[in-house]
């Protein structure tokens, strides 16, 4: 009798014993558009079907835009081509920041060249961003810098300034969509990662990007390293769900809208992976929406680390 007492107890303890299983939560930032190229908001989390490498996945979470909080980067190139690009639209950008960011949303600003800066971190105020960002360009240096201590020679780390703006500065914030606004040609000589690390990081975080290219054309023809960069924005973009626009061809205050448009009428969901597996492979998703004539834009899949 001693002996089934000392083993019902000892079950007892053991059944409230807490244990943990590990279940891979992956989670989609996207948009929908209908054939006409209209942002689509009124989508509810049955009309959505996920699949990953063919798959049928069961939606854990969902919500629209406006009732999550966006963690937002302003990323700045600095180099000698883009110096003078961002200048000209300083009432644009804060225009956007008003019109974008919310009480509960927050921003970060991060301008590079050869070296990541970080002039303003987190804050949900458009005027510090742009104060911080008038600063910089006027020579104001005495800010924290991102990522380990490199030595680099004369260039742009663009990959860097990806990379560890994921790692670093969005990693941590759980909660909300997060979103990348990057400036620059797309063009990299000075980094420590290579175009698919940063975007295996952004996709492992879900982050999206909004690539605004400025191309300083010589004799009104771009080169190869111009063609170059502008595959790689567009790429950046397209893969982690978000949009790539020439700064050249159309004004700063339409792509701004398109961007502040996108990023109030997204949807962010999230489903329990039945492929547990971390093997490092990429898997693939496709994310369906059951009306007809309707396009989805996200990510086009992650790695499994």
């Amino acid at each position: 009798m001693r002996l089934l007492v000392a083993l019902c107890l000892a079950g007892a303890c053991a059944a409230q014993t807490p244990f943990r299983v590990d279940v891979k939560l992956i989670n989609v930032a996207l948009s929908v558009r209908d054939a006409s190229g209209r942002l689509v908001t009124d989508l509810g989390q049955d009309d959505f079907e996920v699949f990953e490498d063919g798959a049928p996945q069961r939606i854990a979470f969902f919500a629209r835009s406006l009732d999550v909080p966006l963690n937002l980067g302003l990323i700045v190139d600095f180099s000698g081509s883009q110096d003078p690009f961002i200048k000209p639209h300083h009432r644009d950008l804060e225009t956007f920041l008003k019109t974008v960011l919310g009480p509960q949303d927050r921003a970060f600003l991060l301008c590079f060249g050869n070296f990541l800066r970080v002039p303003r971190e987190f804050t949900a105020s458009p005027r510090e961003l742009l104060d911080s960002l008038q600063a910089y360009e006027k020579g104001e240096r005495d800010v924290p810098e991102l990522g380990p201590i490199e030595e680099r020679s004369a260039g742009t780390a663009f990959y860097d300034a990806l990379y560890y703006s994921v790692t670093e500065m969005l990693s941590g914030n759980e909660r909300g969509r997060k979103a990348l606004i990057v400036f620059s040609d797309g063009e990299d000589n000075s980094s420590a990662h290579h175009m698919m690390a940063a975007l295996e990081a952004a996709q492992s975080q879900d982050v999206v990007l909004y690539c605004i290219r400025y191309t300083d054309v010589k004799r009104g023809r771009p080169n190869s390293r111009n063609k170059y960069g502008a595959s790689v924005m567009a790429r950046l973009a397209r893969d982690t769900g978000g949009a790539d626009f020439d700064a050249r061809k159309v004004a700063m205050a339409s792509h701004f809208q398109e961007i502040g448009d996108q990023l109030r009428s997204s949807y962010e969901l999230a489903y329990h992976s039945t492929n547990p597996a971390s093997d490092g492979t990429f898997r693939k998703l496709l994310i369906k929406v059951k009306r007809p004539e309707l396009t989805v834009r996200a990510k086009a899949g992650y790695y499994a680390r």
